[in-house]
């Protein structure tokens, strides 16, 4: 990027400085203290300043973070907030809006209908001279993969948490996300204006149940109606919201009754912080007085190295505590340029690269989420490293092929705003690029890839049919694009009936996409009763010596194939294996990959009831090949025979998704509930009491809990909810596997 180019950067965000609330005077970036803008440095302090790369105060100008949390917490009723304080909207919606616009980040038709978020949305904002990208995450566990791919771009987190309903299932998904990609993260209170509101119970929970080591930096003034504001724990001042949308901030004395309070809190938050934070427990064991600025110091630190969880607190709906906590992302979560980011060099094996998250390098940026727009594919890509300008060629490392950036944008939930070039630390989206999620871009100087996300397998499968024959080309369409846009929908087809199959991460996954087809495209489709995934494994050795040999006049066929079929061991990475043990040239190397082909093949379809078979390792120990009848065909058709002979004898089972189901029901319909999941086979594993009402957490059949929300809202006069989650695969119960197989049976005969 040209000199000029980097000082406009500089000069828009200083120009966009904003005289709004901010109680920080000093901010801690890398390490360094700063005055709260450039100009009111010293002069030997600039002159240090501009020693450094041009993009150094651009860069730690920057926070990338993502909103997450259990179902109806709040996360879009805050984003919505943050939006409007930061002036990105003027107006605020509320997400289940009667007055039909809802919520800006839900943009999707669907969403506002139902009031829940479906997919993860991008924007951005400047809060005192920062640029915040933001994504706003779904919370049902059925689009999971949503969440999963935000946290892998971003650099820090909100984790906003119920007042009410504290520490939920999903909640703990998330927090285990947030740990698989190592993102530093801020936990919000939401809902302190709720009857029944207690942050502190929620802070005990969030300490037991995710392992936080954290503790609050504000305390609330009053609860539930009688919430009116906060008080800072590390400015020692409490804070009030006015105006007509809590826009006016002023600051005031702590009110005497919540002294005593106030400063024990403050002394358990410089304790905890110290515990992880040698240069605080020196101060604090010293006795000496502990400055806002040394305890800011110091939480940042802590958080930053993911050793500490400062807990802000509020009520976004009553539009209480959102501007603290917006300074709180500023002042606690880590710039581009402190969080460290790997990525593979394909030119040295996959060696891991630590890139150092500057503009000044090669570019390096990783589509991590397709949408199908009204210009054709958008791709979100998060810069990791470089630059990119509109009209630049760049090379997918995936794919190898060399492409133009046609158009460059930045995204505010379904709007776009052109721009011309984007820098390291920055998501974006370009237009016309065709590629797959997790691919890698770079400039070409470099081939490096960046580790890709991790993708749940699907637990549930759907017969789908266009109800008019003519659709059958939108319909195919709708699939293609929903199957490139979101990893954990898949899209096969069903070799016996020749019906298309969807499958993915519940009913209410597939439900939406069942709707967009007819909404999108204008298809009806016809829907079969839900499928389980199931799985097929075997467990025991056993032997195979299979001879393939046809004569039918000219050519014919021969192929022999020895060895064994083994169960893999618990916890194996791989599902299928394959080994060729062969010594010497029983069977010449080239016709080795039709025989791995020919084991691969008949996996993916058991002899109990036709589903994959998983966790298997062949060997191939010996085998014999003609000179002249030999083919690859042969060999392939003679693993096949190979597999499905010997398959019998290797004890082979059924395997089904076990699901983690968390109940919340009032404790009066305990014992029907219970006695309910019993009913379904399910285990209880944990009951909790939490007020009046039962938490109750069992492992449950996928297949017994079919209809369970109709089922459990009769049961507790509809005050009962429940989450679940996919937990492992596990082998069916003998009488199961009969079932199962006769049901198979009948099948294929009545077709």
């Amino acid at each position: 990027m040209a000199r000029s180019s980097a000082t406009r950067l500089l000069s828009s965000l200083r120009r966009s400085e904003s005289n709004r609330f901010c109680p920080l005077t000093v901010l801690v970036l890398n390490g360094a203290a700063l005055g709260s803008g450039w100009r009111g440095m010293s002069t030997a302090a600039r002159a240090n300043e501009e020693k450094e790369p041009w993009w150094k105060e651009a860069m730690d100008r920057v926070r990338n973070i993502g909103i997450s949390a259990h179902i109806d917490s709040g996360k879009t009723t805050l984003t919505e907030r943050v939006l409007f304080y930061t002036g990105r909207i003027h107006e605020i919606h509320e997400v289940r809006g009667r007055d039909g616009v809802g919520a800006k980040m839900d943009s999707m038709d669907l969403e506002r209908e139902k009031g829940i978020t479906i997919q993860s949305a991008a924007t951005y904002c400047t809060w005192n001279g920062y640029q915040i990208n933001i994504i706003d995450t779904p919370g049902h566990v059925d689009f999971t993969i949503e969440v999963e791919r935000a946290l892998r771009v971003l650099d820090g987190a909100i984790l906003v948490l119920c007042s009410v309903g504290g520490v939920q299932s999903q909640s703990i998904t998330v927090d285990r996300q947030m740990r698989r990609y190592e993102v530093p993260r801020l936990a919000f209170i939401n809902k302190l204006d709720r009857m029944g509101a207690d942050p502190w119970k929620v802070l005990n929970q969030a300490r037991s149940k995710l392992r936080h080591h954290s503790a609050a930096v504000q305390v609330p003034i009053g609860l539930e109606e009688e919430f009116q504001g906060l008080v800072d724990l590390v400015e020692m001042k409490a804070y009030y919201f006015h105006g007509a949308n809590g826009e006016k901030v002023t600051a005031a004395d702590i009110p005497q009754n919540l002294e005593a309070l106030v400063t024990e809190k403050r002394r358990e938050l410089i304790e905890v912080v110290s515990e992880v934070d040698d240069q605080l427990a020196e101060a604090f064991l010293n006795d000496e007085p502990i400055s806002p600025v040394d305890l800011r110091m110091a939480i940042r630190r802590a958080t930053v190295a993911r050793k500490f969880v400062p807990v802000y607190m509020g009520s976004a709906f009553k539009n209480k505590g959102v501007q603290p906590l917006l300074d709180g992302v500023l002042n606690y979560l880590p710039c581009p340029t402190e969080v460290e980011n790997y990525a593979l060099d394909q030119n040295k094996s996959e060696e891991k690269i630590l890139l150092p998250g500057t503009p000044s390098g090669p570019l390096v940026a990783l589509a991590f989420k397709l949408e199908e727009g009204r210009f054709g594919q958008l791709t979100y890509l998060r810069i990791y490293e470089g630059v990119i300008r509109k009209g630049d060629f760049i090379i997918n490392v995936n794919t190898g092929k060399k492409i133009k950036v046609p158009r460059l944008v930045r995204m505010h939930s379904d709007e776009m705003e052109d721009i011309q070039e984007a820098h390291a630390g920055q998501i974006v989206a370009v237009f016309g690029v065709d590629c797959a999620s997790g691919d890698t871009f770079t400039d070409g100087s470099v081939r490096y890839t960046m580790t890709s996300m991790s993708v749940p397998e699907p637990v549930m499968s759907l017969a789908v049919s266009p109800v008019s024959k003519d659709s059958g080309g939108q319909f195919s369409k709708a699939l293609n694009r929903f199957q490139k846009e979101d990893p954990t929908f898949r899209v096969g087809l069903d070799v016996e009936s020749g019906q298309t199959i969807i499958s993915g991460m519940g009913e209410l996954h597939l439900d939406i996409y069942v709707e967009r087809i007819r909404r999108e495209y204008k298809v009806d489709a016809k829907v079969g009763k839900p499928r389980v995934n199931f799985r097929e494994t075997i467990t025991q050795r056993a032997e195979f010596d299979y001879l393939h040999k046809k004569q039918s006049g000219g050519q014919g066929q021969y192929g022999r194939v020895c060895g064994y079929i083994e169960p893999l061991p618990l916890g194996s990475s791989t599902k299928f294996e394959f080994d060729n043990h062969i010594i010497g040239q029983a069977i010449p190397s080239n016709f080795i990959p039709a025989i791995e082909k020919g084991f691969t093949e008949a996996s993916n379809s058991g002899s109990l009831i036709g589903h994959p078979v998983e966790n298997v390792r062949i060997v191939l120990t010996d085998g014999a090949s003609h000179a002249v009848d030999s083919s690859e065909l042969a060999f392939k058709l003679a693993a096949i025979y190979a597999f499905r002979k010997c398959y019998s004898a290797a004890n082979p089972v059924i395997l089904e998704p076990v699901m983690k189901v968390e109940l919340k029901v009032p404790t009066e319909f305990q014992g029907t509930v219970t006695g309910d999941i019993n009913k379904r086979k399910g285990i209880i594993v944990g009951n909790d009491q939490d007020g009046d009402d039962t938490v109750v957490v069992a492992h449950v059949p996928l297949n017994n809990m079919f209809g369970y929300s109709t089922a459990l809202r009769s049961m507790t006069q509809g005050k009962g909810e429940f989450t679940m989650e996919y937990m492992e695969h596990s082998p069916v119960s003998q009488d199961v596997q009969k079932q199962l197989i006769n049901a198979h049976g009948a099948n294929k005969a009545s077709e």
